[in-house]
């Protein structure tokens, strides 16, 4: 009998930790994480010089990490499940941390790269088992204003990154852009250590499994997920460089992806215990949000990196004033995220309706974009970037909801691994896709603006003129006035086509994301607030 009474214990000592210190707690690592995935960008040159290597080997500093996050992440609903949650969780914090470690220090570019491995098998399930512990913490009803912290933390931190990589790169040494993730991480190790608990049912479920046996090690699904997933990395992350189906080695890998991917997609459906659940997508609500989680990654990640390059290229501007130029999005987020969850959550307006209007504000937000010129000023991108930020800081919440919608509480370990898988990829799509296509359309605009454009042209001959008389006035040679002059309209040409060629990436981005508005009318309906189960640690 005095046993029996002494088992609920536990479980009340964990019902009076409240959610929001659990919630504060898992995101700060979450957010840690994110923030390495764009940070060391604007520190590639300096790291190259730090380890005397060239600026095409140390970009394999990113492309490492990506691949080992891309391996990871699908796999995290399994790993969490075979060795807990929590412990799961603190593992992969503790391995970033260390590895953290390992790159502020490493000596040689080798060293580098192995910790950078490391680090992204560690950071890869860091946000989605802290969605699976959000999802489970808050029941259904008081999500939303969950999942507001949450967007703040993958939204921002992206944007963060690139801007305080400068900042420390500029200040101080390339090796702090690492460095600084060890207080972070250790600190986020001691508050998970005190407050996260593994939720009852989830303990429950992998006591069933355990006694089932359906926690065995399917050895061919990781090796099929994780060859494939790290085949497609290599192949969107160094396309461009390689010169993408020019190169062998790209073909290869295009190959490779397709073929592991394809099998472990057939493979996983015949699965009892899975590493990626892909039935889950069947649910028609899941299934769609799914696809605007892929959306979401694309445009976003997409945007993010292609604003600094056009503002670093065409305008001038340095790295971190580049970077402050995302900042006003960040701002709007932070501020109006909480404001949506408040919107859902106190049933004013449903999930679908504020999903809708969010979408079509982020795709507008893009073909505003698509009409700057050389002329645009600092106040209109940053207003742009705002624009686009409102669009985001709905867009997420009520995605979260819809997605969780019509599952079952022990589903949503599963669910919140296949969401992240999504946002993921579509992020590295966006990437590829602007880096790509800047490129093709500036040829194209160059080639059709240069044909269009003969040396006889009355407007190219009076601009040289021009040119080539104000630089003699200056003391030139008329032969190097001349020759300046025609290199001086040459730059403007190739500025203009530059330009139009990265309005095309973001009326091309902004049209997709208009056209997959009515998707979200096709999604069940539901009572909002409601949904697969609730939670509690």
């Amino acid at each position: 009998m005095a046993a029996s009474l002494a088992l609920p214990q536990p479980v009340a000592r964990r019902a009076q930790i409240n959610p929001w210190i659990i919630a504060l707690t898992v995101t700060l690592a979450t957010f840690m994480e994110l923030l390495d995935t764009s940070i060391a960008n604007v520190s590639l040159p300096y790291i190259a010089g730090g380890l005397g290597r060239s600026y095409d080997e140390v970009t394999w500093i990113l492309t490492t990490y990506l691949v080992a996050n891309a391996v990871v992440l699908p796999m995290s609903a399994w790993l969490s499940r075979v060795f807990g949650r929590k412990r799961y969780y603190m593992m992969c914090v503790a391995l970033f941390t260390v590895t953290s470690l390992l790159c502020g220090l490493a000596p040689s570019l080798n060293i580098m790269l192995m910790a950078r491995v490391l680090q992204g098998i560690g950071g890869g399930g860091l946000a989605p088992v802290e969605q699976a512990i959000l999802v489970d913490t808050f029941p259904a009803n008081k999500r939303a204003m969950a999942f507001a912290l949450y967007t703040v933390a993958i939204v921002t931190a992206p944007a963060i990154g690139p801007v305080l990589g400068g900042w420390i790169t500029d200040n101080y040494n390339w090796r702090w852009v690492f460095l600084i993730n060890i207080p972070i991480g250790i600190l986020s190790l001691a508050l998970t250590s005190r407050f996260v608990h593994d939720p009852e049912h989830f303990e429950e479920e992998r006591r069933s499994a355990r006694v089932g046996g359906r926690l065995r090690i399917d050895g061919t699904g990781i090796a099929l997920v994780g060859l494939g997933s790290a085949a497609l990395e290599v192949l969107l992350d160094r396309g461009q460089i390689d010169d993408w189906f020019g190169s062998t080695f790209i073909c290869w890998m295009f190959a490779i992806g397709v073929l592991c991917l394809g099998t472990a997609v057939f493979w996983e459906l015949r699965q009892k215990d899975p590493i990626i659940d892909l039935r889950l997508l069947g649910n028609r609500n899941f299934g769609i949000a799914c696809f605007f989680y892929f959306l979401f990654g694309f445009g976003l990640f997409g945007s993010t990196t292609m604003i600094p390059q056009l503002l670093q290229s065409l305008y001038g501007y340095r790295a971190i004033d580049a970077g402050l130029v995302l900042g006003p999005g960040a701002f709007v987020i932070t501020l109006l995220a909480p404001v949506g969850a408040q919107l859902v959550q106190r049933g004013v307006v449903h999930p679908r309706v504020l999903l809708t209007g969010a979408v079509v504000v982020v795709g507008q937000s893009f073909l505003h974009y698509s009409h700057f010129t050389l002329a645009t000023d600092y106040s209109h991108y940053a207003w742009a970037r705002a624009l686009q930020g409102l669009g985001y800081a709905f867009f997420f919440v009520p995605l979260s909801i819809i997605t969780y919608s019509q599952l079952r509480p022990d589903q949503n370990n599963r669910a919140s691994s296949i969401t992240n898988f999504f946002r993921n990829w579509g992020g590295s799509f966006g990437i590829a896709f602007t880096t790509a296509m800047t490129e093709r359309r500036q040829n194209f605009h160059q080639a059709t603006v240069g044909a269009n454009l003969a040396t006889s042209s009355p407007w190219l001959q009076n601009a040289v003129r021009q040119t080539t008389a104000f630089l003699q006035s200056r003391g030139f040679s008329p032969a190097d006035a001349m020759s300046a002059a025609y290199a001086r309209a040459y730059a403007q040409l190739q500025a203009q086509t530059k330009l139009l060629a990265f309005m095309d990436c973001f009326h091309i981005i902004g049209v997709i994301t208009l056209l997959a508005v009515p998707l979200v009318l096709l999604t069940k309906n539901f009572k909002a607030g409601g949904g697969g189960g609730g939670g509690g640690h």
